[in-house]
């Protein structure tokens, strides 16, 4: 399984708003500049994650986006599923296992379909509220590692 850009860049503007949860919005133009983000694509990244129901928007000077609810209360998986559609590593483990004509017969599939458990499982587990964290301990790492 191989993430798009969707993905990435959409977990990263998330994790953005998560940073400045309770703060109030956050403009499409900040997320952009600090993530390394077109505005365009950003734009497009928010709709889904919009009509996901992960973020909200805001209009006026002062608008922008906001996590609809704390970030330990957002999945992963959710998001991921939002931006990507489908988290599932080949066709016989998805919801549409029809799409696979060996889905039956193939030796492969019990191992895919394990795998597929335990990666939904860690996807599901892990929150953007952990990513957040794990994000600004990351930065003070490396400023600590910069200034030594």
């Amino acid at each position: 399984m191989k993430f798009s850009t969707k993905g990435t860049y959409g977990l990263r503007a998330v994790v953005e708003l998560a940073k400045h949860y309770g703060e109030g919005p956050v403009s499409l133009a900040a997320v952009a500049a600090e993530q390394g983000i077109s505005e365009a694509y950003l734009e497009q990244l928010m709709r889904s994650l919009k009509n996901a129901g992960i973020v909200k928007t805001t209009r006026g000077k002062a608008g922008g986006y906001l996590l609809t609810r704390e970030p330990q209360r957002i999945s992963v998986l959710e998001t991921l599923r939002a931006l990507e559609g489908s988290t599932d590593i080949a066709d016989c483990v998805g919801s549409d296992a029809s799409v696979c004509e060996n889905a039956c017969t193939c030796s492969a599939r019990p191992l895919f379909l394990k795998l597929q458990s335990r990666i939904n499982a860690v996807l599901e587990e892990t929150t953007i509220g952990e990513l957040t964290e794990d994000h600004i301990e990351q930065k003070k790492r490396i400023e600590h590692a910069r200034l030594s």
